[in-house]
């Protein structure tokens, strides 16, 4: 079997989950659900970011250990996945001992090599970031642009790595499609932003911090531990057991594709695939980042109270719906607004209206018509060969793009078919003047509709084995899912055997009442 490696970023436990973090999560797992259909062994990563001065700050305002507040803020997005329904392969905790030795052990290597030096350093450094930025990094106002607050003058020594030599490098991999090396860093317009910082130079970083006791110690100097950022890197290769499993290390590695928000995107394309080269480790494949978006029209925020949970997104819409919604309404890259009512506006028109009105009608028809069953058919189905050709045609590779708005327009263009094909042979006027076209013309609906189920599944797929089974199709789904992605091929007596019983019907999609305008 082809591997496949996917991953999130690592969440960081000073913030509870929220829809952008599901926004990601959500993404990468319908990824890796649909390779695994392809017949792809995947391992799919995600985790939480636990070290760092901010983590102290928050548990000491809390009352708790910085340890306590790791484990109870890990454990919410744990939580927060299993709502979801995200089936992840691994889930990291950079306090973990397996990643902590990891740690160790990329510092070291890259201390032997003399990629790491000791000097002193003082700068403007972003409490909140965690980083130092530079006078070009603020904003007009002089504040760090994503905390809106002014950076401290700070001063201490600390080690650096030389990130410096690595700049020629890391512009003719990331440009270059030729380079045995190459980085997909996506989308297009932030590649560009990426290559535009790189030729105007890079200089080394700070890889430690002093006197800043809740992170990894570094191995050559234990009174300082490793920089937050460079330790949370690490985790893609510490997950498949860089320090204690190299089988599994050299099954999975290289990542084929790390997703994160725009803000990250510059540790991932360029800090990470440098620490990788310093240390003898292939670079990963490809980086892809999606936009910021705005609740309502304004920035997420606690303060205002617009933050939306993935608990609240499935009291409100179910599960598996909130999966669809989440991914679809925007496009993964550019920025986008989110709100509770444009969610709702597109759940009745996908999913009621489209989808839902389609499963109903189809199985009142077979209760009236034919006691509920598939009925008997003789001919050629060519209204689901007409659903494959759609599905067929850029579903699979705009998921694999990242391109779910598209993949989720590819799949209801499908599914309107099927709607559109029962307005025109009207089968309640069929049921008075040729039953034996009616019976055919149910019958295409049915298959057509267990092929809707196959597709539907990386986004959702608990609903898509109801639908499979609301259809009348039989066997073990995923198994026939595999097989049909293999060889793209219709049985010949289709999805849903003649006289096997349709499934109890439910309504699965009940419209949402929207305020009206």
């Amino acid at each position: 079997m082809k591997k496949y490696y996917i991953t999130t970023p690592i969440y960081y436990v000073n913030d509870s989950p929220h829809i952008g973090h599901a926004y990601t999560t959500i993404a990468t797992d319908i990824v890796s659900r649909w390779k695994k259909l392809q017949g792809f062994d995947v391992f799919f990563l995600t985790g939480t970011d636990e070290h760092g001065a901010k983590i102290v700050q928050s548990a000491q305002a809390k009352g708790k250990t910085p340890k306590e507040l790791c484990d109870e803020t890990s454990q919410y997005f744990k939580e927060a996945w299993d709502l979801l329904n995200i089936d992840y392969s691994g889930f990291i905790r950079t306090t973990d001992e397996k990643h902590e030795k990891t740690v160790q052990l990329i510092t070291q290597k890259l201390y032997d090599k003399q990629l790491i030096y000791k000097k002193k350093y003082e700068g403007l450094y972003c409490v909140h970031c965690e980083k130092f930025l530079s006078e070009k990094d603020l904003d007009e106002t002089g504040c760090c642009p994503d905390h809106k607050k002014p950076p401290i003058t700070h001063c201490e020594e600390n080690y650096f790595f030389k990130l410096s030599i690595f700049n020629e490098k890391l512009i003719d991999m990331i440009e270059n499609p030729q380079n045995p090396n190459h980085i997909e860093v996506l989308p297009e317009t932030r590649r560009n932003e990426i290559l535009g910082k790189l030729r105007l130079g890079l200089e080394d970083i700070s890889i430690s911090r002093a006197n800043l006791q809740w992170g990894i110690p570094l191995p050559f100097d234990t009174t300082q531990t490793v920089y937050v950022w460079v330790d949370a890197l690490i985790n893609y290769i510490s997950a498949i057991g860089y320090s204690d499993d190299k089988n599994t290390f050299e099954k999975y590695w290289p990542a084929d594709v790390h997703l994160m928000a725009k803000d990250i995107l510059w540790f991932h394309s360029v800090i990470w695939p440098a620490i990788l080269m310093g240390a003898d480790i292939p670079v990963q494949k490809s980086v892809y980042s999606h936009g910021f978006f705005t609740i309502n029209g304004e920035k997420m925020s606690k303060t205002i109270g617009n933050v939306i949970t993935p608990k609240e997104l499935v009291e409100k819409f179910g599960v598996d719906a909130s999966r669809y919604l989440a991914v679809s309404l925007i496009p993964f890259g550019p920025d986008g607004d989110i709100s509770i009512q444009a969610l709702s506006h597109k759940y009745n028109i996908d999913l009621a209206n489209n989808l839902g009105n389609l499963i109903s009608r189809t199985n009142k028809m077979a209760e009236k018509y034919f006691e509920g069953k598939i009925p008997t058919y003789d001919g050629e189905d060519t209204l689901t060969k007409n659903v494959a050709e759609i599905l067929e045609n850029g579903y699979g590779q705009a998921i694999e793009g990242m391109q779910f708005h598209k993949a989720a327009e590819i799949f209801q263009q499908a599914i309107t078919l099927i709607n559109q094909q029962i307005e025109n042979d009207a089968p309640w006027k069929l049921a008075k003047t040729d039953t034996i076209k009616l019976a055919q013309c149910m019958f295409a609906y049915f298959q057509s509709t267990a092929l809707i189920a196959i597709y539907i599944t990386p986004f959702m797929p608990t609903l898509a084995k109801k639908i499979w089974a609301l259809a009348g199709a039989t066997g073990d789904f995923e198994s026939i899912s595999k097989k049909y992605f293999a060889d793209k091929l219709i049985p010949k007596d289709g999805f849903c055997p003649i006289g096997n019983k349709l499934g109890n019907f439910e309504i699965m999609f009940p419209r949402i009442e929207t305020e009206k305008k």
